[in-house]
């Protein structure tokens, strides 16, 4: 995917306090750089803080696979790639790749399934129709941005 259209965040960088006992980025860390990444667009779609506070609605993860590719460390420049893949009048299924920044060479991926939520109900609602629009525009630039073979990778030993 490497920038080819997807919604791409910079700036990013392994912290002192994401580094555990092996001397690389714990797992947990790069789950925080992808939500950095889901946060920006997400709120692009009006779905930010303010959305939770003003309109009762929110967007909760169904399902997430990461693929830990290559190893990063200390002070490591980071980016994150999103790309939407699908979506209905409930769910968005997008994709992330994190990349080291100037080097160039892919460190881990993740797959995610999001559902909107009525806050007040707890239970999965539709997206009001102004956050679907935007949600469809981004869509519209991304559907024919070419798949990595990682996406609806399934998990198991082979024998």
């Amino acid at each position: 995917m490497a920038d080819q259209g997807a919604y791409v965040k910079t700036g990013l960088s392994v912290k002192p306090d994401w580094i555990d006992y092996n001397g690389h980025m714990n797992m947990a860390y790069y789950t925080v750089l992808f939500d950095a990444c889901i946060d920006d667009v997400f709120e692009s779609f009006g779905l930010g803080p303010e959305y939770v506070k003003q309109r009762g609605g929110s967007y909760y993860t169904l399902e997430m696979h990461v693929h830990y590719l290559r190893e990063v460390h200390l002070n490591d420049p980071i980016k994150v790639n999103l790309q939407l893949l699908d979506y209905d009048a409930k769910r968005c299924h997008y994709f992330q790749e994190m990349y080291h920044e100037t080097d160039g060479w892919l460190a881990a991926t993740s797959e995610i399934m999001c559902m909107h939520v009525d806050m007040n109900l707890k239970k999965a609602s539709p997206f009001p129709d102004d956050v679907l629009a935007r949600i469809e525009a981004m869509y519209e630039g991304h559907k024919h941005l070419p798949r990595s073979d990682r996406v609806g990778h399934v998990m198991g030993i082979k024998r």
